[in-house]
C-alpha cells in the first residue's frame, strides 16, 4: 500500500514540475490506482505484486470511487460560485455564439437583465434605421456594438462638410460619400459580426410597407414630419414597434409607438405639423452638437430593451429632455379615437404622400 501512495506522490510531484493542472494531476493519479486494481485483478492470489499493493483490490476501488465523488463535488461547487460573482442566474448558450463573439458581449451577457437569452435575441434580431443623420449616427453605432444581428439603413442624403459637427459616424474623408455607405463601413468596422442592408434612397409611400414588413423594429431619426408621418404611418400598418425622437437647438423628445400593442401612434401625439417657425431646421435654428448623441443613445437603448425585454419603457410615454437647463421630464400620452392612422376600423394606410 505504501508503494502505491508512494508512486501517486511522485505523479504529483512530476505533474507540479511540468506545470500542469492540478485536473491533470489528480487524473496522473487516478490513472495509477486504475492500473492498480486491474493488476489485481489479473494477477493471482499471493502475487508479489498484489502482496506489495495491499492484496485486495476492493481498497483501491473505493478509493478511487471517493476520490471522484469529492471531484465531482469540487467541480459543481466552483461553477456555482462562478455563476454567483458574475450575478447570472444561468450560463449564457455558447451554441450561436463564437469565442470572439462572447467575449463582445460579455458586458451584455453578465447583466441579469440581458444575459445571454438577452443577447440572442438582439443577434436575432432585424432593425431598421430611417435617417444616417444626426440621430441615426450614433443609433447605427449602438445598435451594431450591442450586437444586433441585422441592421438595415435608408437614407438618400450624401455627406457634408455641416453633417460633421454632431453626425459622428461619418468621417472628413466620406465628404461626398452616401450616407447609408459611410454609415454601413463605420458599423462593420466596429462590429463584423453583424449585417448591414443600406438602402440609398428616398423613403416613399410606395416602399414603406413593404420595406418595414422585413424588420423587428423600426427606428426614426428623421428631420421633417412628413417622413415621420410616413414612418409611423407605415410601421402602424405593418404592426411593427416605432421608436421616434426629434430634436430642435437644445431640446428633444423621444418615445415608443405601437399600436397593436395598445400604444398611441405617432400621429394620435403630434395630430397637426407645428407652425415652422416654433421647430426651425437645424440650418436654420442651429442645433447643439451632441443633443442628437444624447436622444440617439436614448434611442438605442430603447430598442435593446424592446428586443429583449428588459426593464420599463417608452410604451406610452413621452420623454423630453431639454439640455440647456438639463432638466427631463415625462408624460403619459393616450391614443385618440379620431386618429387618422390607428384610431378604429381600416385604418393604418399608408398615405400616398
Amino acid at each position: 500500500m505504501l508503494l502505491v501512495l508512494a508512486l501517486a506522490a511522485l505523479l504529483w510531484g512530476i505533474g507540479v514540475v511540468l506545470g500542469l493542472s492540478r485536473a491533470r494531476r489528480w487524473g496522473m493519479v487516478a490513472g495509477l490506482l486504475c492500473i492498480v486494481i486491474a493488476l489485481h485483478l489479473i494477477l493471482p492470489d499471493g502475487h508479489v505484486v498484489r502482496e506489495a499493493t495491499g492484496q485486495q483490490a476492493a481498497l483501491w476501488v473505493a478509493i478511487l470511487l471517493v476520490g471522484i465523488a469529492v471531484g465531482a463535488y469540487g467541480f459543481l461547487l466552483s461553477g456555482l460560485r462562478s455563476r454567483a460573482q458574475t450575478g447570472t442566474p444561468d450560463p449564457a448558450p455558447q451554441g450561436p455564439f463564437s469565442e470572439s463573439e462572447l467575449e463582445r458581449y460579455a458586458r451584455h451577457i453578465v447583466l441579469r437583465e440581458i444575459g445571454g437569452a438577452g443577447q440572442k435575441a438582439l443577434k436575432d434580431a432585424a432593425v431598421l434605421v430611417v435617417g444616417a443623420g444626426g440621430l441615426g449616427a450614433p443609433v447605427l453605432h449602438y445598435l451594431a456594438a450591442a450586437g444586433v444581428g441585422t441592421i438595415g439603413v435608408i437614407d438618400d442624403d450624401v455627406v457634408e462638410a455641416t453633417n460633421l459637427q454632431r453626425q459622428v459616424i461619418h468621417s472628413d474623408r466620406k465628404i461626398g460619400m452616401p450616407k447609408v455607405q459611410s454609415a454601413a463601413e463605420a458599423m462593420t468596422a466596429l462590429n463584423p459580426f453583424v449585417t448591414v442592408r443600406p438602402y440609398h434612397r428616398r423613403l416613399t409611400p410606395e416602399i414603406a410597407a413593404e420595406l418595414m414588413a422585413d424588420y423587428d423594429l423600426v427606428l426614426d431619426g428623421t428631420d421633417n414630419f412628413d417622413t415621420r408621418y410616413l414612418v409611423n404611418a407605415a410601421a402602424a400598418s405593418v404592426g411593427v414597434p416605432l421608436i421616434a425622437a426629434a430634436l430642435t437647438q437644445w431640446e428633444g423628445q423621444i418615445s415608443l409607438y405601437h399600436p397593436a400593442g395598445g400604444t398611441p401612434c405617432y400621429r394620435c401625439v403630434f395630430p397637426e405639423r407645428p407652425e415652422a417657425s416654433l421647430v426651425p431646421s437645424c440650418a436654420e435654428g442651429g442645433v447643439l452638437g451632441p443633443l442628437p448623441g444624447v436622444l440617439g443613445a436614448m434611442m438605442a437603448v430603447e430598442a435593446v430593451k424592446a428586443i429583449t425585454g428588459a426593464g420599463e419603457g417608452l410604451r406610452g410615454r413621452l420623454l423630453i429632455y431639454d439640455a440647456l437647463y438639463a432638466e427631463t421630464r415625462t408624460m403619459r400620452i393616450k391614443p385618440r379615437a379620431d386618429c387618422p392612422v390607428c384610431g378604429g376600423p381600416g385604418r393604418g394606410r399608408v398615405p400616398d404622400s
